[in-house]
């Protein structure tokens, strides 16, 4: 099965889900959280490296999902909570005094401002040595390449839908990748970006 196939799948189950939830199957919401939290906490550790806030900026969209649940319509479910979690951390790195994230208030500013990843990059994930190194590599990316390589490379997300979460166009997507596939080529040793760059093009 590939990975576009896998995502079509998953979204079906999630919205199966999200349709009991809505009916309000308080334990469908549960597994729906549960299934989800893994990947909306790694995605906010591109924004801030603080744990305890990332746990209670996700259990703060759950609440305010479940409490909107019967007004609310959801396409896509990953692509909504990471937007939901988006706002949220945005909204409170604005508020807080200082911010609380690792961005400096530019960067937060700018936050508003490759063909589908195949199968393959498993092959990467499953050797521990490389997933460390090919992680370091990414971690030293400005946030936003960050931001847009762990949506394209982690959840396999199309070009369009990463421009809609993050609000941004198409075009400034694939410059951010663009961008990070050069540092990364940089940064790396040559079979490790062989290997990267196998699995995704621009």
């Amino acid at each position: 099965m590939d990975q576009r196939h896998h995502i079509i799948e998953e979204n079906e189950y999630l919205l199966e889900l999200w349709h009991k939830a809505q009916a309000g199957d308080k334990g469908a919401f549960c597994q729906l959280a549960e299934r989800q939290y893994r990947s909306l906490f790694a995605y906010a550790t591109n924004f801030t490296d603080d744990r305890d806030f990332i746990k209670d900026s996700i259990q703060e969209i759950f609440i305010r999902i479940w409490e909107k649940r019967t007004t609310t319509t959801i396409q896509y479910v990953s692509i909504y909570l990471f937007k939901s979690l988006r706002n949220q951390l945005l909204q409170e790195f604005r508020r807080s005094k200082p911010v609380r994230s690792s961005l400096n208030s530019l960067e937060v500013n700018e936050l508003s401002d490759w063909q589908t990843v195949e199968t393959q990059i498993e092959q990467v994930e499953a050797d521990s040595e490389s997933q460390y190194k090919v992680r370091q590599a990414i971690n030293t990316l400005p946030k936003r390449q960050q931001e847009v390589v762990f949506l394209k490379f982690y959840n396999g997300l199309e070009n369009d839908q990463i421009a809609a979460l993050m609000e941004i166009n198409r075009q400034s997507v694939a410059n951010l990748l663009y961008k990070a596939l050069g540092t990364l080529k940089s940064q790396m040793v040559f079979y490790q970006f062989w290997l990267l760059a196998s699995f995704m093009a621009l």
